[in-house]
Parts: structure tokens; C-alpha cells; sequence
């Protein structure tokens, strides 16, 4: 594990993580990432959600760097990078999807985000036409849900052999390109600000985290974390309602 001293860059997941459970930051996180970024650590984030749903925060939190869509876009101080699905691909997974009862299936792309069937914490544009794609855009992700057990037993078998899946909160199936991950999408922000993987300090709390906190110098989960995370984890931090993150921060990196 890296001396905390040597930390450059704090990487956070930001749902049940860095966020509360009601979506909202508190005044202490935010002080405590300006007393990080006024001691020139770089702060960054690496999140499941749509760029769009991180940008929102802009003005509570300066972010140097950002992953989102698990690591399918990826912003930069001097642009955006993109790692799509091929859309060969993406109409065969939907294909085979649209086949399991009652599936709720929705797509983010760089044109937005698309569903079968409106999802109202979501706002998506509902869309009839899948497995078709809407032209013009990039596939960054395909999203699945059921009540039925039967997709999450068959999931593998949908699989194109250029994708993966994660589950997140132990019911979205999202699928995406192998060269999409937030782990791929940690190296090229730091590799940005040339960091090595040793003197990140890497948050987080589901699935999509496991290979990230294993791979940066400091893996911290929060105590509301899925057990796989905890158990590859060199810390467990209080939990995501309870500042955790900043509460780490401010006792094991940023005191003297």
C-alpha cells in the first residue's frame, strides 16, 4: 500500500460513495476536496453515470479529470475521448435481450439516452425501434433490467465477443466495450497528468470499482460497500452518508 503521503490524485465514485443516498454533497466534502486541490492533488472522478449527470456538479467540485459511462467517455483538460460499442454489436445484443419477458432496456449514447419504456428518474427519450440503433450516434452502453431471473442466469450468453457486463446495485446489467472501463478510463487521466497508478488513491463501493481499487496505489471502500469491494479494499472508510470519503481525506491524507 502507498504511503498516504505520496498521494497526487484522489479518484472517487460518486453514487453511494462521494454522493449521499439523496444525491447531494455536503459543505464538509467540498471543503475538504478544495483543501486537496490547494495542495495539488488532483482531484477526479470515475462514475457509471452519463457525463451530463456529472457536469452538474461542476460548480461544488472542480474536477481535473472525469471518467464516466464507466469509463466510455472520458474528459480531459484539452477534450473528450470516446469508446463506443460497434453498432454491429449493440443491435445483436439488443437483439437477443428483447427475447427475456418484461425486459426495461435503455442505451446511452452520445446523442443521450434512449429506453423502451419511460423511466422517470431517468428522463429518457422512449424509443420503439430497438433493436435498431438511432443513427448518428455513439453506443457507449447497453442497460438491462427484469424482474425475472432468467436474464440475469442467461446474461453471458447475449455477450457479443467484444464486450463485458457489470451489475450495478445488484439489478442493472450494463454492457460495454472491453476498451470501456473505469479502470482504462483512470489510466488515461492520470497518464494525462503523468501519475502513476501508485500515488492514486482510489474510492468506491460497487462492482464496477473492484479492479480500480486493486490497481491504484490506495483502495479505499465505504462502509455501505459490497462485500467483493470491501474484501479487495486496503481500508474501509465510514459510510457514503457519513462523509467517508472526505472523513478518510482529511485524517489519513491531508494531515500533517
Amino acid at each position: 500500500m502507498t504511503d498516504n503521503k505520496q498521494i497526487k490524485a484522489i479518484i472517487m465514485d460518486l453514487d453511494r460513495t462521494l454522493l449521499h443516498t439523496d444525491k447531494t454533497i455536503s459543505d464538509y466534502s467540498i471543503s475538504i476536496l478544495k483543501k486537496c486541490r490547494e495542495r495539488g492533488i488532483r482531484i477526479m472522478a470515475a462514475s457509471a453515470r452519463p457525463l451530463r449527470d456529472i457536469l452538474i456538479y461542476r460548480d461544488l467540485i472542480e474536477f481535473d479529470a472525469i471518467t464516466a459511462t464507466n469509463g466510455a467517455v472520458v474528459l480531459l483538460p484539452n477534450g473528450v475521448m470516446e469508446i463506443g460499442l460497434s453498432c454491429q454489436s449493440g443491435e445483436v445484443i439488443l437483439t437477443r435481450l428483447l427475447s427475456f419477458e418484461d425486459v426495461i432496456l435503455s442505451i446511452e449514447t452520445s446523442k443521450g439516452l434512449y429506453a423502451n419504456k419511460d423511466i422517470p428518474e431517468w428522463h429518457p427519450i422512449v424509443y420503439d425501434q430497438f433493436p435498431q440503433l438511432p443513427k448518428g450516434c455513439i453506443l457507449y452502453k447497453v442497460l438491462a433490467s427484469s424482474k425475472h431471473k432468467d436474464l440475469y442466469e442467461s446474461i453471458q450468453d447475449v455477450l457479443t465477443d467484444d464486450v463485458y457486463y457489470t451489475v450495478a446495485g445488484g439489478e442493472l446489467i450494463q454492457i460495454l466495450s472491453f476498451e470501456a472501463t473505469k479502470w482504462k478510463g483512470i489510466m488515461r487521466m492520470l497518464a494525462y497528468f503523468d501519475i502513476r497508478a501508485e500515488n492514486a488513491a482510489c474510492f468506491g463501493d460497487d462492482n464496477d470499482d473492484i479492479e480500480s481499487i486493486q490497481k491504484c496505489g490506495l483502495g479505499v471502500a465505504v462502509a455501505n460497500a459490497i462485500e467483493a469491494v470491501k474484501a479487495v479494499s486496503n481500508v474501509i472508510t465510514v459510510s457514503n452518508d457519513m462523509d467517508g470519503v472526505a472523513r478518510f481525506i482529511e485524517k489519513h491524507i491531508l494531515s500533517e
